[in-house]
This record gives C-alpha cells, structure tokens and sequence, in this order.
C-alpha cells in the first residue's frame, strides 16, 4: 500500500493557508501553482542552524509517526508479536526491523494516514525566538513511498488546522543500508511565536510501513529557541545536516568563541534516525577545553544513547502516541549539570555510532554564558 501525500495534503487544507502563503510578505504575489518539490542531497553537512546570546533556553517536542502493530499477525515461530510490541511500546526490548509496522494516526481526520502531538512546553514570560520543525523516515520498508513528498507534511497549532508546510532548505535524502532515508525541515517561527504553548500536531510524515531488516522508522522535532528575562544569560546553538552513522562513524560540531564560566550547565539535545534499543556503541559526547563527557541520563545509557526514545530532563511533555520505545526514532535532550567543569571558550559534541547504521540529522545546546 503506496499513498501518495499529494491528494491528501490537497483535501486536508481545504478552507486553510498554507504556512508558505501565510507568511508571504504585504504585496507579493500568490504563487500561481503548489510549490516544486525541495531540491535533495545524499548527505548534507552539519552546519550551524541558530545561535544567539541571550537570557533563555531551548525546548523541544518531538514524537515518533510509525509504531509496531498490536492486532493479530501471522505469527513468527515461536513468538507472540502482538505481546512482543505491546512490551516494547511500554520501554520494553524490540527493534524496529523485529516487527511489522503501521502508521500511528490520532487526528480522527479520513484525509491523513499518519499524524501524531507533542506538547511544546515554555516558561512563563518566555518569548519564542527561533523554531524549526524536522521531519524525516524510512521510505522504502514493505512498501516504497514517493521521495517527491519528502518535503512536505502538515501541522496544526494548538486548537488550530492544519497547514501545509514546504521545506525551506535542501532535503538529505540517500538509500542505503537497505533504508531509502530522509529528513527534512522548515522554519516555523511566526506560528510558535504566534500559537505559543500547546499540543502541536504533525501529519503525512512520508515514511513506509511493513517489515524489513532496515526496519520501519520516523517521526518529527519542533526546536524552539526563546529568551526569558528570569533565566541565566546562555548561549543556545543548533546545528542540523544528514549524516550517516555507519559503525565507528560520528558527527561533531563546535561552537567557538564563546565565552563559559566554569561548572556551566544547560542542556544538550539530539535528533536521530533508526537507533536499536538494546544495541550498544553509540554515545553523545561533550567536550570543553581538556575535559570531555558522556552525555547520559536514566533513559540513555552511555553507550546507548540511540536507544529509540523521547526524552528529556523533568516533567516529561504530553506526547500523543506516548510510546516509550519509539522503534528508530531518538529525540533526547540532556542535562548538562555542571558538565563544563573548566572556563573556556570551545565547546563541541559529538555523537558516535560503533554498531548502529544510523542517521544524524540535529544537535543543540543551552550553556550558561560567562557574564
């Protein structure tokens, strides 16, 4: 079963702008047809997205588009899958090549075959500066999906419709590894800013279900960036790109001349693809100065930090699907603490992959700034 994202983003933005026309300055004119399809790359090199000094943080709200399936299966010798992937969406073992995968879809909307919430949660009086949605899968599982739709998906608000957003900037998109992969991404800034806090959906990630050893995956991160009066002076950076992770490959980026205190702290945080739970050799790692740390936390092993999962420091935002394991999807965001622990002006991460065939495709960071 192929669907093709086309009609459907045609029937489930009627009456609604499209997030491009909305945001066409005063007297330019209407485009006269559907935007062309973004251009691709198989790789894009990380670069630097945002940077900013100034009094806030970064959040995050990010969920996954494709699950296992609980309903009945023809069944592996030996194995009750649907037990297998009721367990492994509770944070249980399973990868997502274990299983045959089907869409998550929460909006009771006919017109959309995969849609999925996540809560953007901001302090109060904080004001969005930046935000940028990512968005990205497997396309080629137990069916092959279209790569024209690779730049194109919808997202309501909160309490609002959906809207047809365009990438904004080159698609990576490369198969290999069995996997027909891709990520993409738009900004966003003018509707968080706008919309603030909320449950913000996302829909028609054009990802494939099935089953295969690449494995069914996907899902989707809102970054949002903003200054708040009330917290430390920091300084916020967020790279994206396309990277493989074969084994022993990794990425790294680094902020220069930058001034941090010693024992800053903040937070770190990371977008992947296709990271097996349970599959040990990959790791985020930050490095001031000398002084290097494994990035960790009770939701990541140090040597697992592509674990399939959503997760960050304190109260966790509402997601809707809430799985624990997300099969191949990773959104994570860390707690520095005092993980600065020498003064200096160079701060890098980086995020290794020794047994994983993953996908790098965002890292950011919040460090407390020297005053």
């Amino acid at each position: 079963m192929c669907h093709s994202l086309g009609p459907l983003l045609h029937r489930a933005t009627v009456g609604v702008l499209a997030l491009a026309a909305m945001w066409t300055p005063v007297g330019a004119p209407a485009a006269a047809a559907a935007a062309p399809p973004a251009p691709e790359a198989d790789a894009l090199a990380f670069t630097r997205r945002y940077h900013a000094l100034q009094h806030g943080g970064i959040v995050r709200a990010a969920n996954a588009s494709i699950s296992c399936r609980t309903a009945p299966q023809a069944p592996d010798p030996g194995r009750d899958t649907a037990s297998a992937c009721s367990s492994a969406r509770a944070g249980g073992a399973g990868a997502n090549g274990d299983f045959d995968m089907f869409y998550t879809d929460v909006d009771h909307d006919p017109n959309t075959y995969n849609s999925s919430r996540a809560e953007v949660r901001l302090p109060a009086g904080a004001r969005v500066t930046y935000a940028r949605l990512y968005w990205g899968g497997n396309l080629r599982v137990g069916e092959q999906k279209p790569p024209e739709d690779n730049g194109r998906v919808l997202i309501a608000e909160p309490g609002g419709a959906y809207k047809e957003l365009l990438a904004d900037t080159v698609v990576g998109h490369r198969v290999a590894d069995g996997a027909d992969a891709f990520q993409a991404s738009a900004d966003v800034t003018p509707l968080v800013r706008d919309s603030g806090p909320g449950l913000y959906t996302v829909a028609q990630v054009n990802v494939a279900m099935g089953r295969s050893a690449a494995g069914a995956w996907g899902g989707w991160t809102l970054v949002v960036a903003y200054e708040n009066p009330a917290e430390p002076l920091r300084h916020l950076a967020l790279w994206d790109g396309f990277a493989p992770l074969r084994s022993g490959g990794d990425q790294e980026v680094r902020l220069d001349g930058a001034g941090f205190p010693a024992g800053a702290g903040g937070r770190a945080g990371l977008v992947a693809y296709n990271g097996d739970r349970g599959t040990a050799g990959d790791s985020l790692t930050l490095t001031a100065g000398s002084a290097s740390t494994a990035l960790a936390d009770s939701a990541n092993p140090r040597d697992d930090v592509l674990n399939s999962t959503i997760s960050g420091p304190g109260a966790d935002p509402v997601r809707v699907p809430a799985y624990a394991n997300t099969l191949g999807y990773d959104s994570d965001v860390f707690d520095l603490g005092g993980g600065l622990p020498h003064a200096g002006d160079r701060l890098a991460l980086r995020l290794r992959s020794s047994r994983d065939t993953a996908w790098a495709g965002v890292l950011f960071v919040a460090a407390d700034a020297r005053q």
